[in-house]
């Protein structure tokens, strides 16, 4: 499949929202948006080949059922569906959504209305990377599981590569100039943390840096525990130049806890975070973030179940690339500050 441009691309480059892309490309003419914004944004979209929607059959509409565990925790869970809905679309397909809490009862209950559609097949979904053991009713039925996995590799599944995408990070800040860069992990429970520090410690390895323990810090998760992780780094004996944060919430805490000693980003201390969460832009300066793909992952999903319709099961694994977004959050260090 060809990559289409996304929402979070669009955004980006239109300097709005994704919430603003989505109410403009969905023609929501009540919404409060200038229309300077409105004509920059479709502009936008056109130039990076924003492909619409397909008009749908007026009988016979193909469905996806989409179930996903929760869509409170994080501001991801839109992504995933937004992302499913388009490329259904483009492909003359409903998607159906049902927040089932994890619960096995309500996913059975929801598999069971599906049956009765021309169902194409079903995105199990994880708001958290993690294992999961999908339920008894989705058995015999073309599944893809998104954002998590099984055990074994007897169900196809597309997650974020983590690893890669926190080595990607890592090998920005040592590009830059740093060797002195601490990793602010997330809690160790979680897949994805897991993996970013994985693949940070992998990045200095490969780049000849030894690795220090004491830079490796948290967890953090929050904006809240990342000032407070970052105001125990700055109080080492030598601090580090440079701090990859698990996330952009975490980053955030970055800037606090610097600001709060008197300290600039980048002048001071680098920053780089991660999801690419919409906080990251507004930033000062901008942060230096990874997209965590959920749009692009969504997508890839439906084009696989649409793809195989009909046709033999094969179970494959995906990790989708997380892309560098460089902003203004990263500088070459300027001096040794323990001098």
């Amino acid at each position: 499949m060809s990559k289409r441009a996304t929402m979070v691309e669009i955004a980006q480059k239109a300097g709005v929202s994704q919430a603003t892309v989505s109410l403009v490309l969905s023609g929501v003419t009540n919404a409060r948006i200038a229309e300077e914004t409105r004509v920059r944004v479709r502009a936008v979209a056109e130039e990076m080949g924003y492909v619409r929607k397909a008009a749908l059959p007026r009988s016979g509409v193909r469905v996806i059922g989409l179930l996903i565990d929760e869509v409170m925790a994080t501001p991801f869970a839109a992504q995933f569906i937004e992302g499913a809905r388009m490329e259904a679309a483009a492909q003359g397909t409903l998607v159906a959504v049902y927040c089932t809490g994890g619960e096995p009862e309500v996913e059975a209950a929801a598999v069971e209305v599906l049956k009765g559609a021309a169902l194409v097949g079903v995105l199990y979904t994880a708001l958290v990377t993690r294992t999961v053991k999908p339920p008894v009713a989705v058995q015999g039925l073309p599944v893809v599981l998104l954002n998590c996995h099984a055990t074994g590799r007897g169900m196809t599944s597309v997650v974020p590569a983590d690893v890669t995408g926190a080595y990607a990070a890592t090998v920005h800040l040592i590009a830059a100039g740093h060797r002195r860069i601490a990793h602010i992990a997330g809690e160790s429970w979680g897949e994805a943390a897991r993996d970013r520090s994985l693949g940070y410690r992998r990045a200095l390895a490969s780049h000849d840096i030894a690795f220090r323990r004491e830079y490796l810090a948290g967890p953090a998760w929050t904006a809240v525990t990342g000032r407070e992780v970052t105001l125990s780094l700055l109080d080492l004996p030598e601090p580090p130049t440079a701090i990859f944060c698990f996330n952009d919430r975490v980053a955030l805490g970055c800037y606090e806890a610097l600001a709060e000693r008197g300290l600039k980003v980048p002048d001071d201390i680098s920053i780089i975070g991660f999801d690419n969460d919409e906080i990251a832009a507004t930033l000062q300066p901008p942060l230096t973030t990874m997209i965590l793909p959920h749009e692009e992952m969504a997508r890839w999903a439906v084009a696989d179940l649409l793809a195989r319709a009909g046709g033999p099961i094969v179970p494959h694994q995906v990790k989708i690339e997380c892309e560098l977004v460089p902003r203004g959050s990263v500088a070459t260090p300027r001096f040794d500050r323990t001098e």
